[in-house]
């Protein structure tokens, strides 16, 4: 549990209540003999260096000597930097904030327009900020990173990282100066997490220096430093514990225009304790540990349960949205107003307030819903609102500032529509013209049944006039994790570089993910994770017995966790596919704990330090059980040099175990780029295109 030091900015802070951490674990003499492979996590290491750019230039010879690549990636060039993109971004004063990339703007531009004129699809837009230019100014390769605003909204931390790393730099910005402030607030790069508690104090969570780090990576020692003063006299009011994943900070505003900031400790990825920031120091808010705050509204604290919750003799259901009044949530006994319970095959995906109530997205079996809450005498009362019931809802953009607040609808075959919300009525502002002629396609669901007899639901994009005869090229995605929902969304690369060329999708809703709520999730953590990749050989299985397609003509597909997937997968069934895309991966289990941020995600695959998860560990992990038969496929990998999330050296380490058993396999690093391998809009089109060749030559030739 953390220690707090009762102080606050505006009592003039405390002196520092620091005590020593603890560095994360470096490679042993000893795994160094089992693993002949530790080289390859030495990022830029002049050696893993030399090793990457020969497989690089061994497989793009493959990919981009096709003479079909060029086509390719010009239709993924023409897709990466359309104009046709919907603006979104943040309502904020009377404006929306928007960060825009266009050809024009390779690295992209923050601007704004008016709300008013945004509604009426006519914005008027005026440039803040140039990321381009003052990359080329300050000679730096910056990647927008986001935003964060003082209460007045006038000045601005701008979050910009070095080539799409996670690790940040944080820069104040004066919003009607357009430009940096001199002698602002400046907080160096690191995986820092900031808010504002007013003008003039910054709530701080970064690398301190020595042994302020947990053994993730992220800080865990929360300070308010006043403007001008050092950084470094910044006083402390709350520190966690080396073994937390993290410890930072939100500020949250109601419609009345009151600011709270609060902590936020993790013990676990998905377990935390709240501390409510008040003048009297921090108070721990009553919540379960796995519970999510997700707004500020009419006095209370708008929070999601993933967990069942019992507490005054009352149970609250995992799933459960719940409204807590501020002034009793520190309390041991708080009042608690339940505003929306989900059925078993529903979820809460989003939650946004307006200066009138409460917008919810989710789904019903995958299929997106939106309701609108208000709060009457003490008594909350739901309605939905009309949107089309096929696709994905997204509250994209709402302040408690504003009673207006923007939507998007879109599904496989319909592109994003932008919806402007008021009240309880949708209103189509925009919709962004067709990418891909999407006439000659139909979207279907079907349901597999897993090993234990879930049933795992599935999407299928074909064409109408498909023969069900197993010869389809068939490309099969799945993520499986951390309660993310893979949703029905419009994909113009999908559709131009797969659909128009013949191809089939599927996408899995395997468990792990939160289509059907935190219990979705939970299902599959830490021991119990067979069950996700059952769930995900039920599918292979069904669209083979279906015959959509067959082992010969189906390829698979994940990236970051399911990059995992896709390993596991390849060891425990390969006779099932002829085609693999491992984007990102994980694929050392026994010391992904070791590597980088991955201390954080105990929580979702155990650890390879208590001996019933290692057991688990040690026989699902990709790298170590690596023993390619007969049937093993020709597969893809990529990551980036950058990627300071997932270490690019399991997808290092994992080719070159390949490369040593004498398997063929394809490789590309990014050498820029972050978790997300593209650090601009023409990376992102090359590594598509390069991705679409690969399948096409397995599965199409």
């Amino acid at each position: 549990m953390m220690r707090v030091c009762a102080c606050l900015a505006a009592l003039v802070l405390s002196a520092s209540c620091a005590t020593p951490a603890t560095d994360a674990p470096t490679p042993t003499a000893t795994a160094a003999a089992v693993d002949p492979y530790l080289w390859l996590e030495e990022v830029e290491g002049e050696r893993a260096l030399d090793w990457v750019r020969a497989e690089n230039a061994r497989s793009l010879a493959i990919l981009e000597g096709d003479a079909r690549f060029p086509e390719l990636l010009q239709r993924a060039l023409t897709v990466a930097e359309s104009r046709d993109r919907l603006p979104l971004g943040q309502v904020r004063g009377g404006y929306l904030y928007n960060f825009w990339q266009d050809p024009d703007h390779v690295r992209g531009i923050w601007r704004r327009a008016t709300l008013a004129s945004y509604a009426a699809n006519a914005p008027v837009w005026e440039t803040l900020l140039d990321l381009d230019a003052l990359a080329a100014t300050e000679n730096a390769n910056w990647v927008w990173q986001g935003s964060d605003c003082d209460p007045s909204g006038q000045r601005c931390m701008i979050s910009l990282s070095n080539g799409g790393l996670d690790a940040s730099t944080e820069r104040e910005f004066d919003v009607n100066a357009r430009t940096f402030v001199a002698g602002g607030f400046v907080v160096p790069e690191a995986k820092s997490n900031i808010g504002w508690l007013d003008r003039d104090t910054l709530l701080v969570a970064t690398n301190w220096g020595d042994g302020s780090l947990t053994e993730s990576g992220y800080p865990f020692q929360l300070r308010a430093w006043r403007r001008g003063t050092p950084l470094a006299s910044a006083s402390e009011i709350i520190r966690g514990q080396a073994s937390d994943v993290s410890l930072g900070v939100t500020t949250l505003e109601d419609e009345s225009g009151d600011h709270i900031a609060i902590a936020v400790e993790g013990d676990t990825f998905f377990e935390a304790v709240y501390w409510l920031m008040t003048a009297e120091g921090p108070r721990r808010i009553t919540l379960p540990r796995r519970a999510s705050i997700r707004r500020y509204f009419a006095d209370r604290l708008i929070v999601t349960l993933e967990e069942a919750w019992s507490i005054g003799g009352v149970q609250y259901p995992s799933g459960a949205l719940l409204a807590l009044p501020l002034a009793s949530a520190t309390s041991a006994a708080p009042q608690i107003e339940v505003i929306f319970t989900p059925g078993p095959r529903q979820s809460i995906e989003n939650v946004a307030a307006t200066s009138s109530g409460l917008l919810v997205a989710g789904f019903d079996n995958v299929r997106g819903r939106l309701q609108r809450f208000t709060l009457r005498g003490g008594v909350w009362n739901g309605e939905q609102i009309a949107l089309p019931p096929t696709g994905v809802v997204t509250i994209a953009s709402a302040s408690t500032s504003s009673a207006q607040a923007f939507a998007v609808f879109e599904d496989f075959l319909t592109p994003s529509t932008l919806y402007a919300i008021d009240g309880g009525a949708a209103r189509a502002v925009r919709s962004l013209p067709a990418q891909f002629d999407a006439s000659p396609y139909v979207t279907e669901q079907f349901e597999a049944t897993s090993a234990d007899g879930t049933r795992v639901p599935y999407f299928v994009v074909r064409r109408r006039d498909v023969e069900m005869n197993g010869e389809n090229p068939t490309l099969l995605y799945a993520y499986g994790g951390f309660q993310l929902s893979q949703t029905p969304s419009y994909n113009a690369y999908l559709g131009q570089l797969w659909l128009d060329q013949g191809g089939v999708y599927v996408l899995a809703n395997i468990r792990g993910g939160g289509e059907f709520g935190p219990d979705w999730h939970s299902a599959g953590l830490l021991t119990n994770r067979q069950r996700i990749y059952d769930d995900f050989y039920a599918v292979e299985r069904d669209v083979i017995e279906r015959r959509i397609t067959s082992p010969r003509r189906l390829g698979i597909s994940g990236r970051s966790n399911g990059g995992l997937l896709m390993g596991v997968m390849l060891n425990q069934h390969p006779e099932m596919v002829h085609a693999t895309v491992i984007g990102s991966p994980l694929l050392d289990m026994l010391r992904y704990d070791q590597l980088l941020a991955g201390a954080s995600w105990v929580g979702e695959y155990g650890s390879p330090n208590v001996p019933e998860q290692r057991a688990f560990l040690e026989r699902i992990t990709p790298y170590q059980n690596l023993a390619p038969g007969e049937n093993f496929p020709l597969v893809f990998i990529y990551t980036s040099t950058k990627d300071d999330r997932v270490h690019p050296g399991h997808a290092r380490k994992y080719a070159a175990r390949l490369q040593e058993l004498g398997v063929p396999f394809l490789y590309y690093e990014n050498m820029d780029g972050g978790h997300q391998a593209n650090a601009n809009l023409r990376e992102a089109a090359r590594r598509r295109a390069l991705e679409y060749m690969y399948l096409t030559q397995r599965l199409m030739d």
